[in-house]
């Protein structure tokens, strides 16, 4: 399938940015019109000389005793049921299809079977009529219908190498979310190759993208506008394939719905950094990538006793703590460093908790750079005993456990939130 281009306009914040696509209703009439004038021609041509044809044909050949204007409307309500019959098969998968066609075979020969064991009795011929005329419509129409309902089951038989059923080319299809593409981290994933497969992008999300780049909003204009360079920016990635899925559903409103109810019809997954749509699709199990939950399995594991060195960068919660980042974002909470902000220092691990906001790490601050830091006021410090000591342990546990509490909502750059 070929790939849409999406272009950025170099202009100001008050320009909309420009897509390929123009708004939903437009769109879908622009189309329409295309493809009336463009590709459908050939089709309605056809269709008109069957319809001309069938009407030609009753006009001449006056089956059941109809001549004239009667048998012309006969051939045009045939043309009407073959138009209809058309319509209907349009939509039908090709398993079903061929199930059907095996199907309807399958039962006229057991019909044609049946004649010829009626057809040897010593029944009166209107009875054997009756018999072979019923068997034949039976037979015919139970092996359509049961074998287009069984076709899709064909592809789960087991079969030999050489004639198998190849899987579908978009068995492996991942779908992108909004907050992935808003988020950016996913271009960096597939540019490391960890991705395989073809990424879906289905319409209703890139509208719902180009509405937020269009939007009042100056924060999420850039928000959008952002997404939009991820994409044009994963679209140039040579290896990699982005396919735009026309599929929508028009009784559903959400974004998010449509786009599991897309997922679970193809048995695909999704791509997200969404928080809630996380937790309500593996619940209806629907398989998710999450780029937050792979940040957090990437962070390197820390270990209590374990020296690290940190730069503080704030106060934090407790009168004596002091917090600092490391460079995936985890937060690191030292206490005894509030003295010593916008300094790096040597740091003991002490323990590791996991919050919903993030992997959070307390430390304290190791015994030279607490010399080195109280040289200045050894003359006023006072030595403490071992009282003193177990006293500092219990007062940063309490401590600790205020932090974790406290940090629910500590805001952390990878924190799961609605990008729009």
């Amino acid at each position: 399938m070929g790939q849409r281009r999406f272009n950025r306009p170099n202009s100001t914040s008050s320009q909309s940015t420009s897509v390929d696509v123009t708004s939903p209703g437009t769109g879908a009439a622009a189309s329409a019109r295309l493809r009336l004038l463009g590709r459908e021609w050939d089709f309605w041509a056809v269709r008109l000389a069957l319809v001309g044809a069938t009407i030609v044909l009753c006009y001449t050949l006056a089956p059941f005793g109809f001549h004239g204007l009667p048998a012309a409307g006969l051939g045009f309500f045939v043309a009407m049921v073959i138009l209809l019959a058309e319509l209907r098969l349009r939509h039908a998968e090709i398993s079903g299809l061929v199930g059907g066609a095996v199907g309807a075979v399958l039962g006229l020969l057991a019909a044609l079977l049946i004649t010829l064991v009626i057809s040897r009795t010593a029944e009166p011929e209107p009875t054997k009529s009756f018999f072979e005329f019923t068997s034949l419509f039976a037979l015919g129409y139970l092996g359509l219908i049961v074998g287009s309902r069984k076709g899709k089951e064909l592809q789960q038989v087991p079969l030999p190498r050489a004639v198998g059923v190849p899987a579908p080319a978009m068995s492996a299809l991942k779908l992108l979310d909004t907050s992935v593409l808003i988020d950016g981290r996913i271009a960096d994933i597939c540019e490391t190759h960890f991705l395989d497969g073809a990424l879906g992008l289905p319409r209703f999300v890139l509208h719902e993208l180009q509405s937020v780049a269009d939007s009042g909003d100056s924060l999420k204009r850039q928000r959008g506008r952002r997404g939009l360079e991820v994409l044009q920016r994963m679209q140039k990635m040579p290896e990699l394939e982005i396919r735009i899925l026309e599929e929508d559903f028009p009784g559903i409103s959400a974004v998010d719905q449509k786009l599991m109810e897309l997922a679970r019809r193809g048995n695909w997954k999704i791509v997200t950094n969404d928080f809630n749509m996380n937790k309500v699709a593996r619940v209806e199990g629907i398989a998710v990538l999450n780029v937050n939950e792979l940040a957090n399995a990437m962070k390197p594991a820390v270990l209590p006793g374990e020296s690290m060195r940190v730069l503080i960068l704030r106060e934090g919660k407790e009168s004596s703590q002091g917090v600092a980042y490391l460079d995936d974002g985890t937060m690191v909470v030292v206490d005894g460093a509030r003295r010593l902000i916008n300094r790096s220092v040597e740091i003991l691990v002490t323990s590791v908790h996991q919050t919903p906001a993030g992997k959070m790490i307390f430390g304290r601050l190791e015994d030279r750079t607490e010399a080195t830091t109280a040289r200045p006021a050894a003359g006023n410090a006072r030595p403490e005993g071992a009282n003193g000591s177990s006293s500092n342990r219990r007062s940063q546990e309490r401590s600790e456990a205020t932090t974790t509490r406290n940090s629910a909502a500590e805001s952390n750059p990878f924190t799961d939130s609605d990008p729009v």
